[in-house]
């Protein structure tokens, strides 16, 4: 070969190899946008996938994890607490008689498509709502007492005073009614996105908030990007946000060390340590306000007997399963409601573990041989809850120890909260974590007979406890209130619809250089100020 030639292969060869690596070069980055203006992406590893993207229609957690960052409320809470902030009003006076709010709104936001939020849009979501029915807005009828035309429902009127003023009228005092508004469900919406999709809108949301709806890929994952129009300047600071639906506690803490995610909801208690000896990683605790129980359907027989309810109650080894399952980051429940909320009774006693006492009661009852049931458990872990089969199975060891024979049975998570929601399950597994801080998001929500069918799961009726929950609503002294709760509490320990179980202090874990991600009590959490440092 001439020298020529020789020459030019060398130069050939010097170029090709000066390309690749440029290219090697150009594309080094860590994925999450740090380097070279590359977008930043925070993929949240969580326990399952949503039921809806329209919060006003759900009552599930993974939902409204995704809503939250979607959709914004007149009022907020505190980064970490359930104090009042402004939101999409920044101001707002009550009248002394508490009859009257007037909010004054933020101007100049626009929804995800471009059109104006205002005090007729407002005016236009709390409509939708009230004209509701149990079928569809079940948190609007559990906060706000029904729907309009009920005799319970409390907001009167809302009205529209201008292009940024809302008025609204009450029947009477709502003690709770600011922290309400600040839920997650009353996310403020497009009115020409919901009246256009009509039972589609919960398919593609329309929001003002830092986030805008991309894709969903059912079961798999949801996809939000930055709101370029957001009214809070330099928000967010993330590109996007992939939430990825990953069932299995331990895959998705694998998921994270292996950097598929960035972040994992639902640690295991077990795993807690392992994550804070990593030095790639930080473990996130959220602040406790939840209960995690098991529902007795009282309209069902043989659950229609106290005596079977208090049974069960003291049949379970409450303390056996903290113990197991929790790794010490959770307390024993006796109460619906922990103990961090204004008006926890600590006088009551709670059931105490005696299978001899259990049958007795069952005697009592006319099954001294025992029973056969369902023993629902939750296809997904919750944070109240991290693995629902296997805390199952110790329940049905438990019962089968006083002559119950429990048949363990699941569906897909939507499907399991609609079934048990209609009544259909004997007992059923599940949880709640508080909205709003308020006892009444506990109580009245999930016990009182005017949310059976949708978030009163275990159709328990009182109507002794109902007055009382009614009069603490609208008492807008602080210790009378707590006094009232007291007695409700009283009432519902011995009535025994649940078998309060656990309240659990949630685990979280994402990468060491993720900044501004603030754990929420609520569990719906915002994702505008998070980063990659």
């Amino acid at each position: 070969m001439s020298k020529k030639k020789l020459w030019s292969l060398a130069l050939l060869t010097m170029l090709v190899l000066s390309t690749i690596l440029a290219g090697c070069q150009s594309d080094s980055s860590d994925g999450n946008g740090e380097n070279n203006g590359e977008p930043k992406i925070l993929v949240f590893g969580r326990g399952g996938d949503s039921v809806s993207l329209d919060p006003a229609t759900v009552t599930d957690g993974e939902s409204f994890k995704v809503t939250q960052n979607i959709f914004e409320t007149l009022v907020n809470f505190g980064k970490q607490d359930t104090e009042i902030n402004p939101g999409l009003a920044k101001k707002w006076e009550p009248s002394e008689d508490g009859l009257t709010y007037t909010f004054e709104l933020e101007e100049g936001i626009k929804f995800h498509d471009g059109t104006d939020f205002n005090a007729e849009a407002v005016v236009a979501n709390f409509e939708r709502w009230a004209n509701g029915s149990g079928e569809d807005f079940y948190y609007y009828s559990s906060m706000f007492g029904g729907y309009k035309g009920d005799e319970g429902h409390v907001i009167e009127s809302v009205t529209a005073d201008g292009d940024y003023k809302v008025v609204f009228k009450l029947k009477r005092p709502q003690a709770p009614f600011l922290k309400n508004l600040a839920m997650s469900p009353f996310g403020i919406a497009s009115p020409k996105a919901f009246e256009e999709q009509g039972e589609k809108f919960g398919d593609n949301p329309v929001g003002t908030g830092p986030f805008k709806f991309v894709e969903w890929k059912r079961n798999d994952s949801i996809t939000i990007e930055k709101n370029e129009d957001y009214w809070v300047k330099d928000l967010p600071k993330l590109d996007k946000v992939v939430f990825k639906a990953i069932p299995d506690n331990s895959a998705r803490l694998n998921a994270l060390n292996t950097g598929e995610i960035d972040l994992a909801d639902g640690v295991n208690p077990a795993d807690g340590k392992s994550v804070e000896g990593n030095s790639e990683l930080q473990l996130f605790e959220r602040p406790s306000m939840n209960v995690g129980y098991l529902g007795l359907t009282s309209t069902r027989p043989p659950f229609d007997k106290v005596e079977v309810r208090q049974a069960i109650n003291h049949a379970i080894d409450k303390q056996a399963i903290v113990d197991a399952f929790f790794e010490g980051r959770a307390e024993v429940a006796k109460n619906p409601m922990p103990p961090v909320i204004s008006g926890y009774n600590d006088d009551i006693p709670g059931y105490d573990f005696d299978p001899a006492k259990a049958k007795a009661l069952l005697a009592e009852a006319g099954l001294a041989e025992g029973f056969e049931m369902e023993l629902w458990a939750m296809p997904v872990p919750r944070p109240y809850m991290p693995d629902g089969q296997k805390v199952a199975e110790v329940i049905q060891s438990n019962l089968a120890d006083v002559g119950i024979k429990a048949k363990i049975v699941t569906f897909e998570w939507a499907t399991y909260l609609e079934k048990a929601r209609n009544g259909e399950a004997d007992a059923f597994m599940l949880g709640w974590t508080g909205d709003n801080g308020d006892a009444d998001n506990f109580l009245y929500v999930l016990l009182d007979k005017d949310n059976i069918g949708s978030n009163n799961y275990s159709y328990y009726s009182n109507d002794e406890l109902h007055d009382i929950l009614i009069e603490a609503q609208s008492e807008v002294d602080e210790d009378k209130r707590n006094e009232l709760y007291g007695q409700a509490q009283e009432i519902i320990f011995e009535d025994a619809p649940w078998v309060p179980l656990a309240h659990s202090t949630p685990l979280l874990a994402g990468k060491a250089n993720l900044v501004g991600f603030k754990p929420h009590p609520t569990g719906s959490d915002k994702l505008a100020e998070v980063d990659f440092k």
